[in-house]
């Protein structure tokens, strides 16, 4: 009679832990991807944030070859998201997106420096109205697998404009135009759209 009753009450027991393992799944997908309105200054001399999270990185190095920038230094500010931080990209500037270059690679933790090189990645290069040139980096992390980009070359956006997105965990890469320097430092939290990281 007790295996009786065990076996009625296992498949009630199971089906309410998978509904509620699905629910709690539901619910962590809807924060996940969470789009709440952000309000870009209104000053065209400003670089904003492409992402929310915190800064991990600020150095100087030669912009990603493959758009076609020329190899001289800028400052590249390197944002870390968490799984827990809003992950819709924005552009950080006026601009119009003059190279779009995607790279297959790794799932490396997305906090490493050397992410930028051998990670799954997503690089433009956005054009400003007086011809300089700033770069934004989508890079893949250990829990990321996907990115997803939503403009092409010949775009025009404008700041604070979403872009895309990269799921579950990441970086992104703003390089800044030579003679830009950042106004932010490591460990500083980034909302994407709103947090100013240079002035043109």
């Amino acid at each position: 009679m007790l295996v009786g009753l065990l076996g009625r009450a296992t498949p009630w027991r199971f089906t309410r832990a998978l509904g509620t393992a699905g629910l709690a799944f539901t619910g962590f997908c809807l924060y996940f991807f969470r789009n709440p309105k952000r309000f870009p200054p209104e000053d065209g001399k400003l670089v904003l944030a492409s992402a929310d999270g915190r800064i991990t990185s600020v150095t100087r190095v030669a912009p990603p070859p493959a758009l076609e920038m020329g190899d001289e230094p800028v400052w590249r500010v390197s944002t870390f998201l968490s799984v827990l931080n809003v992950h819709v990209n924005r552009i950080p500037v006026d601009g119009t997106i003059t190279k779009r270059a995607y790279h297959s690679g790794r799932f490396l933790n997305a906090s490493l420096d050397k992410a930028s090189e051998h990670n799954e990645r997503n690089e433009l290069c956005v054009t400003m109205a007086d011809g300089r040139q700033i770069a934004v980096v989508q890079i893949a992390g250990l829990i990321a697998r996907r990115i997803l980009c939503d403009v092409s070359e010949g775009d025009t956006l404008k700041a604070g404009d979403l872009f895309g997105l990269i799921r579950f965990g990441s970086r992104t890469d703003i390089y800044l135009p030579p003679g830009v320097t950042p106004k932010v430092r490591v460990g500083q939290t980034m909302i994407g759209g709103e947090t100013v990281i240079a002035e043109l």
